[in-house]
């Protein structure tokens, strides 16, 4: 009767875990408090990259951490998310066949102060549907399986 127990309750924490809310951060920029977050539903994180070419690249980790390389390809540590509400939701503008999220990003020379106003950088970030593609700032794309 105690494995049976046992099992239930281990079956239920891991139900409770699965089903956690979603990390909200909050930073400030621009002279407001902005919310972040790194799930917003559609596989965003991996690598990013030019049209035709391997390098330089940008990449998304589960996390909220990741790397840019830039076009001299030295590579800077970032943290990120896209602007949300207070709540976890995504907050983003619909277009036809695409969507429009505001993508906020710091360079990662101190990642401890995670809302110094000055060193955070919003970009556009905007999934197309139909072509099944992911762009940072219209430059670097993913593209995705749903």
């Amino acid at each position: 009767m105690r494995i049976i127990t046992l099992l239930f309750t281990a079956f239920l924490l891991n139900a409770t875990h699965s089903f956690a809310q979603i990390k909200v951060t909050k930073i400030v920029a621009q002279n407001k408090d902005i919310y972040i977050e790194n799930v917003i539903g559609y596989p965003i994180t991996g690598i990013y990259n030019y049209v035709n070419q391997l390098e330089p690249v940008t990449l998304l980790n589960e996390d909220g951490t990741g790397t840019i390389q830039n076009e001299d390809l030295t590579k800077e540590n970032i943290i990120w998310g896209i602007e949300c509400s207070e709540s976890g939701i995504p907050i983003f503008k619909e277009g036809f066949n695409s969507a429009s999220y505001s993508f906020w990003y710091k360079k990662d020379e101190n990642i401890k102060s995670k809302n110094e106003e000055s060193d955070w950088t919003q970009t556009s970030f905007t999934i197309h549907y139909d072509k099944k593609k992911i762009f940072i700032s219209g430059e670097r794309v993913k593209e995705y399986i749903e």
